[in-house]
């Protein structure tokens, strides 16, 4: 994940207030007498994060379960339900996932909500304004525009671009965007940005035609862990070749971007960003179980003569997530071919280890991990690269290293394409099959 990388901060996974797992029902909205109702009444609803001088739209769904409000986050396809919310005060505090952060909401009016939302786990206070409004179940992201959006041939089935990011220092990197233009409706477009560190996960907005005959495509999400707004321009009205824009990130995250129509741009192999050093065969690592007092090493007598899946991850990682999300259920089904998955967990440095043990326990029992999880140290490629010195360097989180039967390290793949990336994510899926049934047949 490149914003993990990089220093800048489903199920879901977050980060920063003054505590690492505190709530902030005074801080938002000051006390109040107990006993007064949540303000979250059913019904779409339509939330807007300010930050940057920007708005990034995201919309979701109150509903009851049993009595209880239930919040379900909408991006796209994508369905995140939460349910973890409590009210003191005249404050609901709705937390978000196995992430550790949380939304802080109050009445503002009659179908009105004002908060915040709250990451914990950052090592500086982390609160972005937002206010919602009561929407209707095909409420749009961003507003159409004074005119109607136009319809192009490629983005209706689906295109592809060649994209560079350019961040504030100046630094490039390449990502491939894919994006589809609504049918039925021509103003909605769906997609995502793939880059060699992961993907930026379920995207959605409008195509909109401004007053001024520009045409813009804004697209935006919230997983609890990230709010992401893209802006780009099209070079041409009615030519969609080239498109240029920003990227904001939460509190202060800002990237210029830049995307040429290619159906044949590709990625450089994520098979090949990371390897063994000379001479280097094996793993070598002991680190402590989140569960109990042990350690696991791919030397314990559990794991020898086994094909062994090493997954380094983040609680805190929407991408690792993505990635927990497939080898879960993978793993209950397929263990009993001779596979073992060994989890490592790398942490935020807010957290001293027992804290650090109990986000992983959160995500373990989150997501159904049956699989071995392990404390492996703070959550920063360059703490990853030292904890495994046999490594050349780890570029990203997730990355997932595949041992043979004699302990070996035969394959290393750096990033994970989710589920928002469509037929990314199914060729991701086949090439783990395919990697661990020709190690098992060795």
């Amino acid at each position: 994940m490149r914003k993990a990388l990089t220093g800048a901060g489903l199920a879901l996974a977050v980060a920063a207030c003054q505590s690492n797992s505190g709530t902030e029902t005074d801080a938002a909205a000051g006390a109040a007498p107990a006993g007064v109702a949540s303000p979250l009444t059913a019904g779409t609803w339509r939330g807007v994060l300010a930050t940057q001088g920007q708005q990034i739209p995201f919309l979701f769904d109150v509903a009851t379960d049993g009595g209880q409000p239930t919040l379900t986050l909408r991006n796209g396809e994508e369905r995140l339900k939460l349910d973890e919310i409590t009210t003191a005060g005249d404050s609901t505090t709705i937390r978000l996932g196995v992430f550790d952060a949380a939304l802080v909401l109050r009445s503002a009016g009659e179908g009105q909500l004002t908060g915040a939302w709250v990451k914990y786990d950052a090592d500086k206070p982390y609160r972005v304004p937002l206010t919602a409004r009561k929407a209707t179940a095909d409420t749009e992201l961003f507003a159409a525009g004074p005119q109607p959006a136009p319809v192009f041939g490629d983005l209706k089935e689906g295109a592809l671009f060649r994209t560079e990011f350019r961040e504030a220092d100046g630094k490039t990197y390449p990502a491939v965007g894919s994006f589809k233009q609504d049918a039925a409706h021509p103003s909605r477009v769906i997609g995502t940005f793939l880059t060699t560190t992961g993907d930026y996960r379920y995207l959605s907005g409008n195509l909109v035609k401004q007053a001024d005959g520009s045409e813009h495509i804004l697209l935006s999400t919230f997983d609890g862990s990230h709010g992401y707004l893209f802006d780009g321009k099209l070079s041409q009205p009615g030519n969609i070749n080239r498109i240029s824009g920003d990227f904001y990130s939460g509190l202060t995250g800002h990237e210029t971007w830049t995307a040429t129509l290619d159906p044949t741009v590709q990625l450089p192999d994520a098979n090949a960003l990371t390897g063994m050093k000379p001479g280097q065969k094996k793993l070598a690592f002991s680190f402590p179980s989140v569960e109990g007092s042990g350690s696991i090493s791919p030397s314990d007598a559990k794991y020898r003569g086994k094909v062994v899946v090493v997954q380094l991850l983040g609680s805190w990682c929407p991408n690792c997530m993505d990635e927990t999300n497939f080898l879960a259920p993978w793993y209950a089904e397929n263990k009993q071919r001779g596979v073992e998955i060994i989890g490592l967990g790398y942490e935020r440095a807010t957290y001293a280890p027992e804290a650090a043990k109990e986000r992983l326990r959160k995500m373990k029992q989150r997501l159904n991990v049956g699989y071995d999880l392990a404390y492996a140290g703070e959550g920063k490629a360059a703490a990853a690269s030292a904890s495994l010195p046999q490594l050349t360097k780890v570029l990203a989180f997730p990355t997932t290293i595949f041992l043979d039967k004699k302990g070996e390290v035969r394959k290393i793949h750096s990033g994970f394409s989710g589920p928002g990336t469509g037929q990314y994510y199914e060729q991701e899926k086949a090439d783990f099959n395919k990697t661990i049934d020709q190690l098992l047949a060795e």
